[in-house]
């Protein structure tokens, strides 16, 4: 990296220009010392976490480290690499934390959007490596504490993980496991019904609909599953989205055979969706 470009311009010089610059990945991945200059950048603010004393200054410069690796996650020709160095595993320590000051919480929504760019794209492979580490408990923690976006980042990445065959079968391998995402997404929903947003929505009906399909998930949702999702209580929130509407109703109907479903349609859910 030419010590003319400090990480701040190369940053802000990645947001500006990767869509006409397609082959930026590749170039910060092969040119010499530039992957370990951002690693660099990124553990040089360790001793800031803990205690909290992270400065703006100092979280924009490592945001901006963050927003090139995000790039290189994201690129198919890069995408494996960046996983066998265990680059993720740099960020977790950003996921970790609880300071709910805009520069932690820029943080993680930065680390986070990496961790996106990797899910992205379906990859059995990149959920794989993610199972291996700790990435289930880091997201279940952002969804519990975080901003609005970051735990619509997280969710999203719970998501996909579900979406993946093994990512289902590794959350629903246990009943801790599987309670332990249960009980943050019931709790999302009741906070959801004093604070609606729906793209958060969207993305924890997503979670449930997918639990649904493995037999024993579907069996405890029975009885866990939140009842503001059953009663219509998100109806209007949902107004304009028929296709998590149509997930709702999948859920239901997974979840008790089609009885909640019809007796939902009272509130009004089944006549949005006529419309």
């Amino acid at each position: 990296m030419p010590s003319s470009i400090s990480p701040r311009q190369l940053g802000l010089l990645v947001w500006q220009k990767r869509e006409i610059f397609q082959d930026l990945a590749p170039l910060l991945w092969n040119s010499y010392g530039t992957i370990a200059a951002l690693l660099q950048e990124i553990v040089s603010i360790y001793p800031a976490l803990s205690p909290p004393t992270l400065s703006p200054a100092a979280s924009n410069r490592v945001c901006n480290a963050l927003a090139l690796l995000q790039c290189v996650a994201s690129h198919p020709d890069t995408r494996i690499l960046f996983l066998n160095a265990h680059i993720p595993l740099y960020l977790y320590p950003f996921l970790n934390t609880t300071s709910k000051t805009r520069p932690f919480e820029y943080l993680r929504l930065t680390s986070l959007g990496v961790i996106g760019a990797l899910v992205k794209v379906d990859d059995t492979e990149v959920i794989s490596f993610l199972l291996q580490t700790e990435i289930i408990p880091l997201c279940l923690r952002t969804m519990e504490m975080g901003s609005e976006l970051s735990k619509t980042v997280a969710t999203f990445i719970v998501q996909k993980i579900l979406l993946d065959d093994i990512g289902l079968q590794y959350i629903c391998a246990t009943a801790e496991r599987f309670f332990a995402v249960g009980s943050v997404l019931a709790n999302m929903v009741v906070s959801l019904a004093e604070q609606p947003s729906t793209r958060l929505l969207k993305h924890i009906i997503r979670c449930y609909l997918r639990l649904s399909d493995n037999p024993r998930a579907c069996g405890a949702l029975r009885t866990c599953l939140p009842e503001m999702l059953r009663d219509g209580t998100f109806n209007n929130c949902l107004r304009d989205d028929a296709a998590t509407r149509r997930w709702l109703q999948q859920l239901l109907h997974n979840v008790s055979g089609g009885n909640l479903v019809a007796s939902i349609q009272a509130g009004g859910l089944d006549h949005m969706m006529a419309n």
